[in-house]
């Protein structure tokens, strides 16, 4: 989980500190919209679009912007049809980066993550290529200031809660979980005073890649210009 997390921590640093903060606004909004279409309109009845909401409001995307969504998608979607697809490829040192994308025109966009990957010393591959080394889990994040338990108390409470896997690190605690189990075990853990700082459905690396602390800037010059692709969703690297 070391690169996941790395990354993870740029990222939100970054989302602080970014006049475009609209950007990602729009990437979380297009994500409900999506969810909504495939789906009930309503949360309750529609896993996926709770997922994106509570995604959404972990980033402080406004009520308004996610209720606009949804009733965008309950007017029935005619104009914008988007396709969930992934892209792969390697960064620097052979590293495998996995990108999400949503996008209406899957030509223009796979021409855009290419020149990104080639411009900045990756290549993308074929299908099936890197995929095979993540893995779809409920990851749960929280920072050691905000934690209300000692650390005991908190495995112990993981472990009944059914949590798969669980780390310390500098910053405080991540708890794995199974896509399935991953709202159970959050609002149980909740309900006990746990507070996330960090909640989401996303891919972790099976295999993980070591890489040249020279060669972190390269990489992460990458991850950033994918990131900031205006269809692109989430990025995933394996990276430690």
């Amino acid at each position: 989980m070391a690169g996941h997390s790395k990354w993870k921590n740029i990222q939100h640093r970054k989302g602080r500190q970014d006049a475009q903060r609209g950007k990602l606004f729009n990437k979380l909004a297009r994500e409900i919209y999506v969810a909504a279409c495939a789906g009930d309109k309503d949360p309750a009845n529609n896993h996926q679009l709770r997922l994106a909401i509570a995604k959404a409001k972990a980033q402080n995307l406004p009520n308004e912007n996610i209720e606009r969504a949804i009733q965008k998608a309950m007017g029935g979607g005619e104009d914008e049809r988007y396709e969930h697809l992934f892209y792969e490829g390697y960064g620097p040192e052979g590293v495998a980066i996995l990108v999400e994308v949503l996008t209406d025109n899957r030509n223009r966009t796979a021409a855009d993550v290419r020149h990104i990957f080639s411009k900045r010393g990756g290549n993308l591959g074929e299908a099936g290529c890197v995929a095979w080394m993540f893995e779809r889990k409920g990851w749960l994040t929280i920072d050691r200031r905000d934690c209300s338990v000692e650390e005991e108390e908190l495995l112990l409470l993981a472990v009944e809660s059914g949590v798969e896997d669980y780390e310390t690190t500098i910053e405080g605690f991540e708890l794995i979980t199974s896509p399935e189990q991953f709202e159970i075990i959050k609002e149980n853990m909740e309900e006990k005073g746990i507070k996330f700082s960090d909640a989401e459905i996303t891919f972790l690396p099976s295999n993980r890649a070591p890489i040249r602390e020279e060669s972190l800037s390269s990489l992460y010059s990458l991850l950033e210009a994918l990131s900031e692709h205006d269809d692109v969703q989430n990025v995933y690297a394996n990276y430690v």
